[in-house]
């Protein structure tokens, strides 16, 4: 087999290995393997390797699936929240307005490399500096298993509202405004229907795959046609069949090829542009103002009556610049507005803050329970509804993750010990579609300390089991009973035979091998309807 023309859409085979070996070192780490991408980018860079224009198309067709795959699991209903729009909208005013005083300071001061900076250029610079990145948060949430839980969901909110506000600066920069035709797009909506039936009868293999990359860069060419970006069309595309039966599945399905094509987006970032040691100099100055970003979230959303632990882990999400922050600075240097290096610069500081992001996101929930008193210093008093802490009113048995594992073994547990067994969700989706089943199922991340500090004060709860979708939210669930000194036994669930150990040695009593086991539970279920049995 010919595998020619993966090296020429890839430039040269040295870049995958590059890229194999760097990511491979930051997962070994104890980082997401996206850090070890970024830091190949610059280290091809270094070596003289430049992006050609195939590496820039598999860029953008990771970024239009992964917008896409964002749309799959959006609920509309969080723009609403003043929590996502106010928030953004105050945040980026007062991030531009803290950063662009201080760079016009600095220019006035003839300060290096910022004294040809005017007012207009530091604003334009500190509006390019404001943005968190999409790419990296939502790919950090996945990872984690934590998507649809409230703080991944705000973030995501606070994402999308950035991103809204990059594309009407890029409509208004480069004078072309939408044609009437745009008015158009709102017929996708009655035509909702007919998407969804082609989504069922694209089944569960590659016609479902294909009707996957279908939705997606059709939507974003109807909305290239008609002068609209066309990431933004493939996340309305997402979002016009998200909740339906089918698109979580077909979220599931995208993912490998999201995450392949995104490795070209990460390496984009560090062959953006020569690197010079001044540019690595201000890049590394201007990376820890993102703290000044993160502290400003928090106290937003903390303002917003978020509690404590959901304002800060959305922060954490959100500790970083963003590749929209790259694309504003290379309009404003091909316009001939701000000078050439700061995009280097933003490149940098993008690929730093990353880094300090993964680290802080690892220990998310450490750094909260370590630090507990300090961030609830910042909450009110008034909570919001879907932001309170959980309380399993005296279960004994705790299904945690109701997807369809977590769902049959809620319903064997409940015919077995009735009332005294509850399920714990993150999606709010979900959870109301186990209530009108008539399931007793709590919303809520069973990664919280302050629920299971509140179990352990009840000593009532005897077993937990999981049933999460990856092993990262397994562990943390795991990390949080072992903070809180849960005596009772723990069950777990695995994917693969690897990840039996690692989960007995993080504190699970019993692991289940999925698909190893099925085979056994499969025979028992055939024994069990079997003749000779029925008339026993």
């Amino acid at each position: 087999m010919d595998f020619g023309w993966i090296v020429i859409a890839m430039g040269d085979l040295a870049w995958l290995a590059v890229a194999f070996v760097l990511g491979l070192l930051s997962r070994s780490a104890g980082l997401p393997p996206l850090v070890g991408f970024l830091a190949a980018g610059f280290v091809l860079n270094l070596i003289g390797i430049a992006s050609g224009d195939m590496l820039q198309k598999l860029s953008d067709l990771g970024i239009t699936l992964l917008l896409f795959i964002v749309g799959l699991k959006l609920n509309l209903r969080t723009f609403a929240r003043p929590q996502v729009w106010a928030v953004t909208g105050l945040h980026m005013t007062l991030v531009v307005l803290a950063l662009g005083t201080a760079l016009v300071i600095l220019a006035l001061l003839n300060a290096p490399s910022f004294s040809g900076n005017g007012l207009y250029q530091s604003l334009l610079i500190a509006f390019a500096l404001s943005f968190s990145s999409t790419v990296f948060v939502v790919k950090v949430l996945e990872d984690k298993g934590e998507t649809a839980s409230l703080h991944g969901r705000i973030a995501v909110g606070i994402l999308i509202v950035q991103d809204l506000a990059a594309v009407a600066f890029l409509t208004i920069s480069g004078g072309m405004w939408p044609s009437l035709w745009a008015l158009l797009v709102l017929l996708l909506i009655p035509a909702r229907p007919l998407l969804l039936f082609v989504l069922q009868k694209a089944g569960h293999g590659e016609l479902l795959v294909l009707c996957g990359l279908l939705f997606a860069l059709g939507g974003a060419e109807i909305f290239e046609l008609v002068g609209l970006k066309g990431d933004l069309g493939a996340l309305a595309l997402g979002a016009l069949i998200a909740n339906s039966a089918k698109s979580n599945e077909m979220a599931k399905t995208m993912l490998g090829f999201k995450d392949l094509f995104l490795l070209a987006f990460f390496l984009s970032i560090g062959l953006s542009g020569p690197l010079t040691l001044e540019a690595v100099l201000i890049g590394a100055a201007v990376t820890p103002l993102v703290f000044l970003k993160s502290a400003l979230f928090f106290g937003l959303l903390a303002a917003f009556k978020l509690r404590a632990r959901t304002s800060l882990l959305a922060t954490l999400n959100l500790t970083n610049f963003s590749e929209f922050g790259l694309i504003v600075a290379t309009v404003g240097v091909a316009n001939g507005w701000i000078d050439g290096l700061w995009l280097i610069v933003t490149a940098i500081a993008l690929a730093l803050s990353c880094v300090i992001s993964a680290g802080l996101n690892v220990a998310a929930h450490r750094i909260y329970a370590r630090h507990r008193a300090v961030w609830d210093r910042f909450q009110k008093a008034e909570r919001l509804a879907d932001d309170q802490p959980l309380d399993t009113g005296g279960a004994t048995i705790a299904i945690i993750g109701m997807g369809r594992v977590g769902s049959a073994a809620y319903d064997n547990m409940h015919q077995l010990y009735g009332d005294t067994v509850v399920g714990v969700d993150i999606d709010p989706v979900r959870v109301e579609r186990q209530h009108s089943m008539d399931r007793h199922v709590l919303l809520g991340d069973p990664t919280d300390t302050d629920f299971w500090n509140r179990v352990q004060a009840a000593h009532t709860l005897e077993l937990v089991m999981l049933a999460l979708p990856s092993l990262a939210a397994n562990l943390a669930v795991l990390d949080q009973l072992k903070a809180s000194s849960f005596y009772g036994r723990v069950a777990a669930t695995a994917r693969f035979p690897d990840e039996i150990e690692v989960l007995k040695k993080a504190g699970a009593s019993s692991v289940y091998n999925l698909f190893a086991e099925a085979g056994s539970g499969f025979a028992a279920h055939v024994a069990a309807q079997s003749p000779s049995n029925a008339d026993t």
